[in-house]
């Protein structure tokens, strides 16, 4: 018996040391997605400052960085949250790894027309779990100007039953889409959380 004390003990020793590095994998995962997240942003932001600081120009605004394959199309505010998000082309899944993205065939944001924008809802669209009726949300275009609007509806709606009509003409209008529940385990899911905005 005595024999296997020591055994029992260096068997203990490297499960409790597989765990303890096991957890330190997930933690850094957890870390690296949300440390990406925010420097793609600084990047980002750095792209769109530089095409503001063009603007009266056709020039779009640049990539963020080298090789990527899409680039900044409007900056995003909620100022009663402290929100400034900068949006990007397209709402690929490799698109919101970086930021907020615009769904392509909607109205640009910030003109005439329904305009969506998609976000994860663990970085940069959690946000909207907190966002009020009747909350003041800006737009900036590239050219510089800003277009306002009030939130005027919130709820959660069903992918597969329900569709958004894509209008690009009439009032300006913005809808925020992410997935939900907010603190799902499972990401995906047919349900999603939408934010309704009029310009104003």
């Amino acid at each position: 018996m005595a024999d296997r004390a020591p055994v029992l003990r260096r068997l203990a020793l490297a499960v409790a040391l597989l765990l303890a590095a096991a957890g330190l994998w997930q933690f850094g995962g957890g870390l690296w997605i949300h440390g990406k997240a925010w420097v793609a942003q600084e990047l980002i932001a750095r792209a769109w400052d530089e095409a503001l600081a063009e603007s009266g120009t056709t020039r779009a605004a640049p990539p963020p960085w080298p090789w990527a394959d899409t680039r900044p199309v409007a900056r995003l505010e909620v100022p009663a949250l402290d929100v400034d998000e900068i949006v990007l082309a397209g709402a690929s899944g490799r698109t919101l790894a970086f930021g907020p993205g615009h769904l392509d065939g909607t109205a640009a944001p910030g003109t005439p027309g329904l305009s969506v924008v998609s976000g994860h809802r663990d970085t940069h669209f959690r946000f909207l779990e907190d966002v009020q009726l009747g909350a003041l949300i800006r737009v900036e275009r590239p050219d510089g100007t800003w277009q306002d609007y009030r939130v005027t509806q919130t709820r959660v709606v069903n992918t597969e039953t329900t569709r958004i009509a894509q209008t690009a003409t009439g009032r300006p209008r913005l809808l925020l889409t992410t997935c939900y529940p907010f603190d799902a385990i499972v990401p995906g899911g047919p349900l999603r959380y939408v934010v309704l905005a009029e310009g104003v």
